[in-house]
């Protein structure tokens, strides 16, 4: 396995604290508040700290005009999709089967990398994508007989996980000359007004001033999500190959299980259990390093 840095160490640990923390961050923030509102508001206000990081570290904005479709692309699969449909799921599902479910994207990115790029998938990998679809099945299972959540919040769960995973793929083979802050500023851009206009379309009849507790929930995903992880991961996933760059979503469902269930009193049942078992097993297969074949004896 690569190497890492201890900077990236570093950086994988608090991605995974941020991100796995910002489950039922999210639960909290869009339960009586407009999840499209709710996640615009925190995309406005990360936008302007963006700013002011690339001014210090003297990033440069500018891309050149024929670079823009490629860009426009990228924010699509790692960005349109993603938070569009996990903001919206994250009403109807607990904040911990959302997690689960939103990060088999290691999973989704081993079979596109296999099926579109002609990456070698080996046969443990393939277990690993059956033992994540059995996790779902038993999520979607409860969702259904429990009838406490919705198989549409499942669902736009799986397709947020598997554009984010084809966007991982782009982003690892993208060309474009510029700094990563670059196209992470430009996609956070574009990904704001498109949550915006989203917003305004089928949530401008519901608008409402934040309270407090709602301005908190803002507060740390524009500055813990925008301004931080999702910099971090892209930074990551671009520079690293791919089993380095996705250690950390390894632990990342696990602790928004568990946060949740701590923080917004969400009851496991063994579903769940099973569920964050399965995937965790799943990512290993799909991830651990490949044993490599031993020397030929000398003659």
């Amino acid at each position: 396995m690569h190497a890492l840095t201890r900077q990236q160490l570093i950086l994988l640990v608090l991605l995974t604290v941020v991100w796995g923390l910002n489950w039922p961050v999210m639960k909290f923030g869009v339960t009586g508040y407009p999840p499209l509102s709710f996640r615009a508001i925190c995309m406005w206000i990360g936008v302007p700290v963006l700013v002011v990081v690339l001014i210090i570290k003297r990033v440069p904005f500018r891309m050149a005009r024929e670079h823009w479709g490629e860009l426009f692309k990228l924010a699509v699969f790692n960005m349109f999709f993603w938070h569009s449909l996990i903001i919206l799921a994250v009403q109807s599902l607990s904040s911990g089967r959302a997690a689960i479910l939103g990060y088999t994207m290691p999973i989704f990115s081993a079979v596109i990398g296999a099926t579109l790029f002609g990456q070698r998938l080996p046969g443990r990998a393939w277990v690993g994508v059956a033992a994540a679809a059995l996790g779902v099945v038993l999520l979607l299972w409860h969702e259904v007989t429990a009838l406490t959540g919705g198989p549409g919040g499942v669902a736009m769960m799986l397709v947020a996980a598997s554009a984010w995973a084809l966007g991982t793929q782009m982003l690892r083979r993208t060309a474009l000359p510029y700094p990563t802050l670059t196209l992470s500023f430009w996609m956070t851009v574009l990904t704001t007004l498109w949550i915006s206009l989203l917003s305004v379309v089928f949530e401008r009849d519901a608008w409402s001033a934040p309270t407090l507790p709602i301005w908190g929930a803002i507060v740390y995903n524009a500055l813990g999500v925008f301004a931080f992880a999702q910099v971090v991961w892209l930074s990551l996933a671009r520079d690293l190959p791919p089993i380095a760059s996705t250690l950390s979503v390894m632990l990342i469902p696990v602790l928004g299980v568990f946060s949740g269930a701590w923080w917004l009193g969400e009851v496991l049942h063994w579903q769940d259990w099973a569920a964050v078992a399965l995937v965790l097993v799943a990512i290993a297969a799909v991830l651990a390093p490949s044993r490599r074949a031993p020397p030929p004896l000398p003659v």
